[in-house]
């Protein structure tokens, strides 16, 4: 196999990445629409519920992969095949335990669904519905383990292509079966086999790609070794719990105490929100194999650098997102999908809010998980997820579905936005912390001035709703980038981007930066 450098890997995945992720969005956007257009709003909801229902049963995985990835990144950079085995076997057990245990899980909810749907209409074959999308979130836990491999090979690229394909034909299939025969139940089976065929194409392609693993006789991981593991384990385990709380039981909240319309309503913009986070989480994704190896093979001088720039790198791309979403989202839902699909403005701008603090944290959980320092702030994501649940449930009753939203980000305020960095810095930065926050409010304060530059501009046009998205995403394509440079330009951050996006285009390989297999 041809050796590239860490550059190389990561322009590479983060290019295909993106390209996926945009054909996935555009496909997803189609589909969402016919959905929308064919089917009633309570099935709208209903699909939201049940996909944030089995994300929350997710949380038997306990975060093994994590853990397991982080512990693959040395024995690749040393070639070290037997201790691969032996980790992907490891793997391999906790994956089946998991699908067994959500299995388990998602059939113990079964009496409980009502009391997690208020106000819902009439939805046929609701259990046969329910009970489909757990046999989905089953079947997504078999086979899978193996793409992990792939994974932490910096060759991420090959499971997007394939799942790019898979997702392609999914949509396609799925549209059909909503135009002619506007049949949810088809429409969820198609979901499942595309799932099982995409787990099974990349599991052969990992057989090809590293023969080793269908060896037999493979040895069990040292006493010592398995013992970290598992207690990395337990980590990501309250880090799962923290993120499931903040994250998946909006719906779950909205449903009980507002209405499972309100999570139809909610499901378009978490589906327009989500697929603009997904595009740029892509670029961190695509550099976490590499950050892995420059955590195993580079002093924290070096890493500290390559961190400060991808930090940059993401609170510059996720704020002028974030400003777009903001002016963009309410025109396109009421364009795409009509008026009674509509949030009022404050719940958009809170959405958008945390769409941006979100995305400021990805740099910052990139390195960390990439460099195994997840067991120094497990406490942190408990915390968060307590006061996630206690302020969105006070909030809601007062504030609706604005107090959820508004209970999610001061949680993620109070414990992520600060504990995370300070983690990082301490136990693998080496660095003094100050400046880093000092520079983060400065980045926050300049993302503020343009929103509110391009929120005025943005006022000024009221015609009709296409002139008004064409008119609006002009300005917020140019207004924000445009103030951002004039106060970024020379902070060393831009230019070690300048630079590095220079070799990539030049094809040069960076100072210092060994090839990597």
């Amino acid at each position: 196999m041809k050796q590239k450098s860490r550059t190389e890997y990561s322009a590479l995945n983060t290019s295909v990445a993106i390209v996926a992720r945009i054909i996935a969005i555009l496909m997803g956007f189609v589909t969402r629409v016919v959905f929308t257009r064919t089917l009633s709003e309570s099935y709208v909801g209903v699909n939201g519920l049940f996909t944030d229902i089995l994300n929350v049963l997710s949380l038997t995985e306990l975060g093994a992969g994590t853990a397991i990835v982080y512990a693959l990144y040395g024995p690749i950079a040393k070639g070290d095949q037997k201790r691969q085995q032996a980790l992907m076997r490891l793997y391999r057990n906790f994956y089946r335990l998991t699908a067994a245990c959500v299995a388990a899980g998602g059939l113990l909810l079964i009496p409980f669904l009502d009391v997690l749907m208020k106000n819902r209409s009439q939805v046929d074959h609701l259990l046969l519905i329910y009970l489909l999308y757990l046999a989905n979130s089953v079947l997504s836990y078999l086979l899978v383990y193996k793409r992990t491999l792939i994974e932490a090979h910096q060759m991420n690229y090959v499971v997007l292509i394939y799942q790019t394909a898979f997702l392609v034909i999914q949509d396609v299939c799925q549209i059909v079966i909503l135009v002619t025969t506007r049949n949810f139940i088809a429409f969820l089976l198609i979901y499942i086999a595309c799932t099982l065929f995409n787990n099974l194409c990349i599991s052969a392609k990992a057989d090809r790609l590293f023969p080793y693993l269908r060896e037999k006789g493979v040895k069990e991981l040292p006493g010592p070794e398995k013992k970290e593991i598992f207690r990395n384990i337990r980590a990501m385990m309250m880090h799962k719990l923290g993120n499931v709380a903040v994250n998946n039981t909006d719906n779950l909240l909205i449903s009980s105490f507002v209405g499972v319309v309100s999570v139809g309503i909610y499901s378009n913009y978490y589906l327009l929100i989500g697929s603009v986070r997904q595009v740029l989480d892509q670029i961190f994704q695509g550099i976490t194999a590499s950050v892995g190896n420059l955590g195993a093979t580079e002093d924290g001088g070096r890493v500290k650098r390559v961190f400060e720039t991808a930090f940059f790198i993401g609170q510059w791309l996720y704020g002028a997102a974030a400003i777009c979403l903001y002016e963009l989202l309410n025109p396109f839902v009421e364009l795409s999908f009509g008026s009674n699909y509509l949030f009022s403005k404050e719940i958009v701008l809170i959405l958008c809010v945390n769409f941006y603090v979100n995305g400021t944290r990805k740099a910052v959980l990139t390195f960390r998980d990439s460099m195994g320092l997840f067991w120094f702030d497990r406490y942190k994501a408990l915390a968060e997820a307590v006061l996630n649940l206690v302020l969105s449930i006070v909030l809601v009753r007062r504030f609706g579905t604005f107090g959820v939203f508004a209970g999610t980000l001061i949680s993620m305020l109070l414990t992520s936005v600060w504990v995370e960095p300070y983690v990082l810095y301490r136990h693998r930065l080496y660095a003094p912390l100050a400046p880093f926050y000092r520079k983060y409010l400065c980045f926050a304060a300049v993302t503020a001035g343009a929103w509110a530059a391009a929120d005025v501009l943005c006022a000024q046009f009221t015609g009709s709703l296409p002139a008004m998205l064409i008119y609006r995403l002009a300005v917020c394509a140019v207004v924000p980038n445009l103030m951002m440079l004039l106060c970024y330009f020379r902070l060393p951050e831009f230019r070690e981007v300048r630079q590095m996006l220079s070799d990539i285009v030049k094809g040069r390989r960076r100072a210092g930066e060994p090839s990597v297999k």
